[in-house]
């Protein structure tokens, strides 16, 4: 690979461009009109606009990337996360264009977006599963029979669903009855595919999902676990590896599992299983993700393996150097992200102009962010404007150098979500790594 396009703007963008910086690879940022000062612009070697503000006219809009891929002779394009990063249609076209998509094929992409039928796949693979609907449900009268068989309560989930949308949890028939094409509904609007699948609704578990890599060989090898169940609104907040929710045996069937659901799916690139653990220390499968996570640097800093450098060498051809025997595993991390978003107005965004900004530092501190001082946040996209991530030698240094670095952190002229980040790593449940994914609703 001579030149990579980054279809993606922020941190993510930044963090890439740094990657191939180090590899001595060229690097394109796009941007909109709305980001023509951000800093993924300036640390690029070349950076071409690609169309107004909205998302739909610019970061979701696959004809102008294309173009701009053309215009720079760009020969890759890595999609980050988010936006077109799990867009099967974008991966043919760039297929079709003669362009390296650095990702997984179209073909698993599709695979595994549909929850559904990825889930009927982790079945026959031997991995794991929810107990729910062989499939999509078609009808109300079939979904009463599911929903009777496994027991309330279950969940209706949009078969093309991600993000925390297109999810209803539903207690009884009557409540099944009144929401089943709501639900389809919602799922026809946000993903255009009105698709849905009933599962169990497990009460209160941990969200725990297992980091892999897959080259074009046929060799796969998992990147240990992170813990994700510090979540508001189905959206992740806090982030940790090793999970305090598991042991050693059940953290190697988990990643045996990962490794399967990968192979299975004939998958490649960087991805991300992600499980379910109830309260007896089962685990099921969730869904796979078929991109670099936000989260993933926590597992960088416990494994000294660059992710995304791996992912890029795997899109050029290259053979994992690494065996799962290689895999060493150190300290304790987490991560915090950091949002422009103002939590005693229920979270509303709170975009505008940063008139003074400290970053924290010092040993095991890392900060992945696109700010700078006198930055302006724009009001079209994700309100996610850093992340904080620290490294210690076990979980109480960790959360003990969190909650320093969050000290540190001045973003001025702006709300942030700072100070909800503190109150929840200085709780006692927190440090006693006693939650779930209901924690903020309990506690916060």
């Amino acid at each position: 690979m001579n030149k990579i396009l980054i279809a993606n703007r922020g941190e993510i963008a930044v963090r890439i461009i740094r990657a191939c910086k180090e590899m001595n690879i060229k690097t394109v940022a796009v941007y909109s009109e709305a980001d023509k000062d951000a800093l993924h612009t300036r640390l690029a070697d070349e950076a071409i606009c690609i169309g107004p503000a909205p998302s739909n006219r610019s970061y979701l809009n696959i004809k102008n990337i294309i173009e701009a891929a053309y215009i720079t002779r760009a020969d890759s394009i890595h999609p980050g996360f988010g936006f077109l990063s799990e867009n099967s249609q974008f991966a043919s076209i760039c297929k079709e264009s003669n362009i390296k998509f650095i990702g997984p094929t179209s073909e698993v992409i599709d695979l595994l977006g549909n929850k559904s039928n990825s889930k009927e796949m982790m079945k026959k693979a031997g991995v794991p599963v929810i107990p729910g609907s062989d499939g999509s449900v078609k009808n109300i009268d079939d979904a009463l029979k599911i929903a009777e068989k496994i027991g309330y309560p279950v969940m209706l989930k949009a078969s093309a669903g991600g993000g925390g949308k297109g999810i209803r949890i539903i207690n009884n028939f009557e409540e099944l009855e009144a929401n089943f094409n709501l639900v389809k509904q919602e799922a026809k609007n946000a993903f255009n595919d009105d698709e849905i699948y009933i599962e169990k609704f497990i009460k209160n578990p941990r969200h725990v999902e297992i980091q892999i890599l897959a080259d074009e060989y046929g060799n796969v090898i998992h990147l240990g676990e992170r813990d994700c169940s510090i979540q508001r609104k189905h959206q992740k907040v806090i982030e940790e590896t090793p999970s305090t929710a598991i042991d050693d045996r059940l953290r190697n069937k988990m990643g045996e599992s990962a490794v399967r659901a990968a192979k299975t799916a004939g998958y490649t690139s960087c991805g991300t299983v992600e499980f379910l653990v109830d309260s007896d220390k089962n685990y099921y499968f969730m869904e796979m993700n078929t991109r670099i996570q936000v989260e993933h640097p926590i597992t960088e800093m416990r494994t000294g393996i660059d992710i995304v450098k791996e992912q890029i060498k795997i899109a050029a051809g290259e053979k994992l150097k690494f065996k799962q025997k290689d895999i060493i595993f150190k300290g304790h991390s987490i991560e915090c992200r950091i949002n422009a978003e103002n939590p005693s107005k229920n979270f509303a965004p709170c975009p505008g102009k940063i008139t003074g900004l400290n970053l924290p530092g010092g040993n095991g501190v890392r900060i992945d962010s696109a700010i700078y001082d006198g930055y302006t946040i724009p009001p079209y996209y994700d309100s996610m404007i850093a992340k904080i991530i620290v490294f210690g030698n076990n979980r109480n240094e960790a959360i003990a150098k969190m909650k320093r670095a969050l000290e540190e952190l001045v973003i001025d002229g702006i709300e942030t979500n700072r100070d909800f980040l503190f109150d929840i790593i200085r709780n006692p449940d927190f440090i006693r790594g006693n939650f779930d994914t209901s924690f903020i609703d309990k506690n916060m």
